[in-house]
């Protein structure tokens, strides 16, 4: 939701288009064998919750266009008192992903997901304090618990004026008191409003895919085999890549776009004309100074130990390549996956007695393909996702026109000879 209302000139941005989820611009488009959700996003999990806000304002005295926000996602409605098994996977590591160490050592999540800019990391996981301290603090006002929380970031530093800072903590308790289990917005929405992806404008985006389970005789008392359905979910916050490098379900659209626009260049250049040419001129994407970054946040309830949920992490780097991605050496691609199967509480009682204190239940690894499989698609579709739905900005000093929206008529068109 926006604060502001950003500043257009009479040619930049162009008028509105209408924007839309990958499945609608191309219904017939093969994402998987796997069917989504019902909502197609990271809320299909259960008890999965989001949030995302936009600071969105126009320039003034003080500071140049301003396109940024935060997205927050929580694990469970108490994520404070019942952690996750989570991991992640750094697949390039120009970034920050915070309270990765604790992962690590422990395998649990006891924190909300923040994605936001890369300058706005420190006030992000000051908000995660504020908000425990106005609702966990003992009965004399004293902090006596341990949180380290996870915030990731992409730099929005084309489009937003990330000099001004305007991410504060109370962006992060707003997001923590409002997420909910809607559908999560694409596009020009939270962490990723300011974002770029692909030569294009990029965002968040997410999907989901349902896959077949089994819960076996015995396990849990149960008396016979009992089938079952799990969800996995992806939320990609998205701002890497190359125009050259765009691939949409495998055909190289980002060449062809450009080799259509080079065709139409020279026709206009010799006085000819292009049939259905889509642009009076032809704007090359400039080499950013700064690599971009992606971050997948991968949900699901399939019941995972804490190793199993790290190699679900690493699956996201694969949905990258798909739609073109490499991993660049400036780019922070980061992957943090949880499973909300297990609830492990905060604070057993400390003891020098190795103590046994609940069961947790997990698949076999030779059953996870699907899971796998299926986070890829999810990745995949939810990194499109954004582009689909992401509108056309204006960023400081004018910049916008360089990294439009992609032209999703012009994509319907070209997709259709390989469909």
């Amino acid at each position: 939701m926006a604060q502001g209302t950003a500043t257009t000139s009479s040619t930049w941005p162009p008028p509105k288009t209408k924007r839309a989820p990958l499945r609608e611009v191309l219904p017939d488009l093969f994402l998987g064998r796997w069917p989504t959700g019902p909502l197609n996003s990271l809320t299909d999990v259960p008890g999965v919750l989001v949030h995302t806000q936009s600071i969105i304002l126009p320039k003034t005295d003080d500071h140049h266009e301003i396109n940024t926000g935060v997205t927050t996602i929580l694990p469970r409605k108490d994520w404070f008192n019942r952690g996750c098994y989570a991991g992640y996977f750094r697949f390039n590591g120009s970034g920050e992903m915070t309270g990765s160490h604790w992962l690590d050592e422990t395998g649990l999540l006891n924190s909300p997901i923040i994605i936001t800019n890369s300058f706005a990391v420190g006030p992000c996981y000051t908000g995660v304090y504020k908000y425990a301290f106005q609702h966990q603090l003992n009965k004399d006002k004293l902090a006596d618990w341990f949180l380290l929380p996870v915030v990731a970031e992409t730099y929005d530093g084309y489009m937003n004026d990330i000099a001004a800072m305007p991410v504060t903590p109370e962006h992060v308790v707003r997001g923590i008191e409002e997420a909910s289990s809607a559908k999560v917005e694409q596009g020009n929405t939270g962490g990723g409003t300011g974002m770029l992806c692909l030569g294009h404008k990029g965002g968040t985006g997410s999907s989901s895919r349902v896959i077949p389970g089994l819960v076996k005789k015995g396990v849990n008392g149960s008396t016979e085999d009992r089938d079952k359905t799990y969800t996995v979910a992806a939320l990609a916050q998205c701002n890497f890549g190359a125009g050259r490098d765009l691939r949409v379900g495998g055909v190289p659209l980002g060449r062809l776009l450009l080799e259509e626009d080079a065709r139409i260049a020279t026709e206009k250049a010799e006085g000819g004309s292009a049939s259905g040419g889509p642009k009076e001129s032809v704007e090359k994407e400039p080499e950013r100074k700064k690599d971009g970054s992606l971050i997948v946040v991968l949900a699901t309830d399939v019941p995972l130990h804490p190793v199993q949920v790290q190699r679900l992490a690493k699956r996201a780097t694969s949905g990258m390549s798909r739609v073109g991605g490499w991993g660049g050496n400036g780019s922070g691609d980061i992957f943090i996956a949880f499973s909300t199967a297990a609830e492990v509480p905060r604070d057993p009682t400390a003891s020098w007695t190795a103590t046994v204190g609940q069961t947790v239940e997990v698949i076999q690894d030779v059953t996870l393909n699907a899971m796998f499989e299926a986070a890829t698609d999810a990745v995949e579709e939810a990194i499109l996702n954004a582009m689909c739905c992401a509108e056309n900005q204006r960023g400081p000093l004018g910049v916008g026109a360089a990294y439009p929206e992609l032209d999703l008529e012009r994509m319907k068109r070209i997709m259709k000879q390989y469909m």
